[in-house]
């Protein structure tokens, strides 16, 4: 006896043998979605990764917030160990994450870590510019290059702590990915 030929449910042109594990929906390799229990179709992936999104809209701002504070200070603290800043700097991004989680009641979402981000970035400003800002008169016309990379230096090193940090940050926070 020979099966009926299908096709794809979304592309009716395309032939296929291949279906949804979850609805039974016939797709193509196109369509089909590898998870770690088989093969699903774009709307059975959709509505399960509907269920993980519980954030509500107030958690987003919170999320950038928290972050803006504890990047600033994280940077800001970083700045007086050194170059064990540069080891701490990832421990105080999974530090800030874990506050991030808890100030938004360890909802999830994927656009959370991306909020996160953006607060922590606007964080980061004050401590790169005012140290830039307390050099400004300094840098006159007869400025000589051991001040000039003097100044680079106060702005590079809170940048690189800044950028560990919110690396950490962003990989605690991106949530379930499938």
């Amino acid at each position: 006896m020979t099966e009926a030929t299908l096709t794809c449910a979304n592309h009716p042109a395309v032939a296929t043998r291949l279906r949804c594990n979850r609805c039974g929906k016939p797709i193509c390799s196109k369509c089909a979605v590898q998870t770690p229990v088989g093969y699903r179709c774009r709307d059975c992936v959709r509505g399960q990764q509907a269920a993980f999104e519980t954030t509500r809209t107030m958690d987003y701002p919170a999320a950038a917030i928290v972050s803006a504070i504890g990047t600033a200070l994280g940077a800001g603290l970083l700045g007086n160990l050194g170059l064990w800043g540069f080891l701490l700097a990832p421990v105080v991004g999974g530090g800030i994450a874990e506050v991030v989680r808890w100030a938004v009641g360890r909802r999830r979402s994927r656009y959370l870590g991306r909020w996160a981000i953006v607060g922590g970035a606007l964080g980061l400003v004050p401590v790169v510019a005012l140290p830039l800002l307390g050099m400004l008169p300094l840098l006159g016309a007869g400025a000589d290059a051991g001040l000039l990379g003097g100044v680079l230096l106060a702005a590079g090193f809170p940048i690189i702590y800044g950028v560990l940090i919110l690396s950490a940050l962003y990989y605690r926070l991106r949530g379930i990915r499938l």
